[in-house]
């Protein structure tokens, strides 16, 4: 069997050689006693010729080939002309002089063109996934993936990290998202859960002496879905004994470093800069931040207080803050001011109060509520120059710091502050639990395993809202990639925390009593991390969404486009698992399905 080459990979070096080429007709063109067609595999493209004066046969059967034709050619590499030297192409300086040619398959029209930059409805790219996947573009983000997830096996490999499977089918468990629920034949009336992440399987391999974990994990949450979530997602997990939230967070860094190098090319500035969750939210509104660009959010509560301006002088009163962002230069006009109020309105706040800056000073409505003394200390407090807006929002602490960091980015895409360099950093220092006003409980920020700062262990009973827990998120330009913690490994303080968040002990042993009982055996100290692979590869690539770099992704929905899955099942299959369908009256729904 001849050796079939690649079409992106030839070279004027093998000027004169004889190949043989496989792939899809990319396009064709007929010069009456010529044809040319270029060639397309997943390396690229190469001009191939089908002269009627060397074959009459074969130039009539290369006037039947249309595009994304399957053919098959075996010819002579020749120089092209100099006029007709395309230095787009990698092949440009070269064709294929063709002597044999097979068509392998024929093609109907393709619903959408297969080439780049294409303005075609998503919905469609998803129900012809298949068309869609053999794009350039896409082609490159499948190889890129590829090299990405093959250099963090390396790199891990390397690090003394063994890479083992954990199980799919699993049992439910509280906390979290919801479950995708398996129900199982042989033992009818239960069901198995697909995995959220694999967190008490790793958990238990750090019990049975693995030390170094790591897993290219499928996992799985029935939860609303945005531009970087989807239903099923993959993702870097990975689980260390005998360390601390600084051991974790150092191999991750170099692993980042290591993989934007060696597939991107790039450096990565490190180590990335570590910020405590509560300086997060009061600098930048979020705990997940983008540092690529400053407006930080200032307090002036204080500045404030002493104003006759009740809008804030009443927030304050009622235990709220006045926070603000000076918008270096924006030079808005009213009516981008008012646009400005009503977005804050849509975010949640109550209203939007503000300062034009001029030469002469500050220029607002409410001026008047101000002494001068008052308006001159707002000025240096906000750093303000001529063309400056400052706004601020009165409201309670969450509210402001919410409204504010949306705002925040919002200018700053507006202002075209943003840069288009890459910036990590670590949010340290997350409260352990918050409270659940609907549920009346506490719930974990994290999950129910992560382990209180040693210190704060005494909190958790009088002032469990202050304890603090050893978790880390990494972030990416203003994108949560990644988020791990140090575990607990005592049985008793797992018991102290799930009785915390209202769990019995029985309904503590019903749903962690194996890894409660785990823990009675010599538990090492552990922690770990899962770093989102489509969201990472996302922002690697520089793509709009995750569903552009996953190759058969869902829509907003959770259905897939291309095999209509969820999909309805026979009476024969639900009565071998005893179910029986109660389904709710269809509501019109017209409705379009979206991909985004």
């Amino acid at each position: 069997m001849k050796k079939t080459h690649s079409c992106g990979t030839l070279t004027a070096d093998q000027m004169g050689e004889k190949v043989s080429l496989m792939g899809w007709v990319q396009r064709r063109r007929d010069h009456g006693g010529i044809i040319f067609i270029d060639l397309r595999d997943r390396t690229g493209l190469i001009q191939v010729v089908f002269d009627q004066e060397k074959s009459k046969e074969i130039f009539h059967l290369a006037e039947s080939i249309r595009n994304e034709y399957v053919v098959a050619v075996e010819g002579e590499i020749s120089p092209r002309s100099q006029e007709t030297i395309n230095p787009k192409l990698t092949t440009g300086e070269i064709e294929v002089f063709v002597d044999s040619l097979t068509i392998l398959n024929s093609s109907k029209t393709p619903p959408i063109y297969i080439e780049n930059d294409i303005d075609v409805d998503e919905n469609l790219r998803l129900k012809y996934r298949y068309l869609d996947l053999r794009r350039p573009e896409m082609q490159e983000k499948l190889f890129l993936r590829h090299k990405i997830i093959k250099n963090i096996r390396d790199f891990l490999d390397l690090e003394g990290f063994w890479e083992i499977e954990t199980p799919v089918l699993t049992r439910s468990t509280p906390e979290g998202a919801r479950d995708y629920l398996v129900p199982s034949r042989v033992k009818s009336g239960s069901f198995f859960a697909l995995p959220q992440s694999p967190q008490l399987f790793k958990q238990l391999l750090m019990v049975a002496g693995t030390e170094k974990y790591f897993q290219i994990a499928r996992c799985f949450r029935d939860e609303d879905l945005r531009a970087d979530r989807q239903p099923e997602f993959t993702q870097l997990d990975m689980e260390m004994s005998f360390v601390n939230s600084e051991d974790i967070m150092n191999i991750v860094e170099k692993l980042i470093v290591d993989i934007f190098k060696k597939v991107l090319g790039k450096e990565v500035k490190y180590p990335f800069l570590r910020l405590p969750y509560r300086e997060a939210m009061s600098r930048f509104g979020t705990d997940k931040p983008d540092t690529r660009f400053g407006l930080e959010i200032q307090d002036i509560s204080k500045l404030v207080a002493d104003s006759e301006f009740k809008v804030f002088t009443g927030a304050l009163a009622s235990g709220g803050v006045v926070r603000g962002i000076n918008a270096k230069g924006a030079s808005f006009s009213r009516k981008e001011v008012d646009d400005l109020t009503e977005l804050s309105i849509k975010l949640g706040a109550k209203g939007l109060a503000w300062f034009m800056v001029g030469p002469e000073g500050l220029k607002s409505p409410i001026n008047k509520f101000f002494k001068t003394e008052q308006l001159e200390e707002l000025s240096q407090k906000m750093n303000a120059e001529d063309g400056d807006l400052l706004i601020f929002v009165a409201d309670s602490q969450k509210v402001a710091e919410e409204v504010l960091g949306r705002l925040r980015v919002h200018l700053g895409e507006k202002l075209n502050l943003i840069s288009e360099e890459d910036n990590f950093l670590w949010v340290t220092d997350f409260p352990l639990l918050s409270f659940d006003d609907g549920e009346k409980r506490y719930v974990s920020n994290h999950h129910p395993f992560t382990s209180p700062v040693e210190e704060d262990i005494n909190l958790l009973e009088e002032e469990p809202l202050s304890a603090r827990a050893q978790a880390y998120d990494l972030v990416l330009n203003g994108v949560e990639i990644g988020g791990g913690s140090i575990r607990i490994h005592r049985r008793e303080l797992q018991e102290r925390l799930l009785k915390l968040l209202g769990f019995t002990q029985e309904e503590s042993y019903e749903k962690f009593g194996f890894l409660l009982q785990a823990f009675e055996y010599g538990t090492p100290p552990h922690g770990g991390i899962a770093l989102g692979l489509d969201r990472l590869i996302m922002l690697m690539l520089k793509a709009r969404s995750i569903r552009e770099v996953i190759p058969f992704p869902k829509t907003a929905s959770a259905s897939c486009l291309l095999t209509d899955a969820p999909a309805p099942v026979n009476t024969e299959q639900l009565d071998e698992l005893f179910l029986r369908l109660e389904l709710p009256e269809k509501e019109d729904d017209e409705s379009e399905e979206k991909g985004c």
